[in-house]
């Protein structure tokens, strides 16, 4: 007797499809017979300065302790944070990235038909969280590619559960100023969760660009995320943290698998966040890409969103096709991120990388556009 294992899955899992990641570099490799050492992969936000010195010294130092689990707790990491941000541990819970934190906060507060609230263009993630308990995934129009924090807010009803909000925004690089925020903070009503989604807010050097740490005590309905897979250059750990009451905290450590950050992903992460000079280099080597990457966008006359994060968005020329234009890019060895699925499907993102891959990455597309 056969057995259609599909029908017996949940029903939100059902419409579901796996995230889909930029493309690796040996994959690459394998599929056009091209050299690794020769790709450059400007796909998925990472880090191109590589991992702090500080981070490599922790890691060694675990070595001789692979017998033994993690620390569940993360008691040196939170201490860290908490001297860092000013906050207590019982604010903090860890996550084996950020995006388990918003896996978290949909286990604990949403049922099978409440609403989750979202902007269009705004993380993959969310919808897929959403969907997975049988979630409405209501999807606000953009705003010029960024939130519409009114048109959110209005969204807002009985059924909402859960509002996500991504400050800076990805893949568009767009942001919201603080007295956007708490207009829309003060709108939301007390029994909705906001989750404040600042994966990249180390990169942002507008003045009005809020930090939603200092928005916590008067907002007990809000939870921000943050990761250590930009900034501090530890993607391939797998390490963020949600900052938010400890009444929320505790609710979502409830649902947080056992030892869900390993290891080397805490001493690298504790070490990372005491190299300040590590993190400045960082910011100012993205600061430097991403001067150069828009002038030159302007010299190739390519349209583009602005952008603070560590990445951007430019737009293919009218007449071509965005997928072929990443289809050669490809054929030249650099991998770029497609976007059609985050309903743009004229543009391409592009990360930051070191200027040497970034002028890689402009000679291979002012070639696959013009030549």
């Amino acid at each position: 007797m056969s057995v259609n294992y599909s029908e017996l899955a949940v029903e939100g899992v059902r419409s579901l499809k796996p995230y889909q990641p930029g493309k690796p570099i040996d994959e690459l490799a394998r599929e056009l017979g091209l050299n690794e050492e020769d790709i450059v992969k400007l796909a998925s936000n990472e880090n191109p300065l590589g991992p702090s010195p500080k981070a490599l010294d922790a890691i060694r130092k675990e070595f001789d302790e692979l017998t033994r689990y993690p620390d569940g707790a993360g008691f040196e990491l939170k201490k860290t944070l908490c001297e860092k941000l000013g906050i207590s541990p019982e604010q903090l819970t860890l996550g084996n990235g950020s995006s388990d934190i918003l896996d978290f906060i949909v286990r604990v507060f949403v049922n099978d038909g409440d609403d989750v609230v979202f902007s269009e263009h705004a993380f993959a993630i969310y919808g897929l969280v959403a969907k997975m308990v049988g979630a409405n995934c209501v999807v606000t129009p953009a705003k010029n590619y960024g939130h519409d924090l009114e048109a959110m807010a209005a969204s807002i009803t009985d059924r909402t559960k859960i509002v996500f909000v991504t400050n800076p925004n990805n893949p568009t690089g767009t942001w919201n100023s603080k007295n956007e925020l708490i207009t829309f903070l003060k709108s939301v009503p007390a029994h909705v969760i906001v989750l404040l989604d600042e994966a990249y807010f180390e990169y942002v050097h507008e003045a009005d660009y809020p930090n939603g740490i200092e928005l916590l005590n008067s907002y007990p309905n809000l939870v921000i995320t943050r990761t250590f897979s930009k900034a501090y250059g530890l993607a391939s750990l797998r390490v963020g943290y949600g900052i938010s009451s400890a009444e929320l905290a505790d609710l979502m450590n409830r649902v947080r698998p056992p030892f869900n950050v390993d290891s080397f992903a805490l001493a690298a992460a504790n070490a990372t966040l005491q190299d300040d000079a590590y993190v400045k280099a960082s910011i100012a080597l993205n600061d430097e890409g991403m001067a150069y990457l828009t002038s030159e966008f302007d010299r190739l006359n390519l349209g583009y969103i602005p952008s603070v994060g560590n990445f951007i968005s430019f737009k293919v020329p009218n007449g071509s096709d965005s997928m072929k234009v990443y289809a050669d890019l490809l054929g030249k060895g650099v991998i770029v991120r497609p976007v059609a699925n985050y309903g743009m499907p004229e543009y391409l993102r592009v990360s930051i990388g070191t200027m040497a891959e970034n002028r890689v990455f402009i000679a291979a597309l002012e070639a696959v556009l013009f030549e």
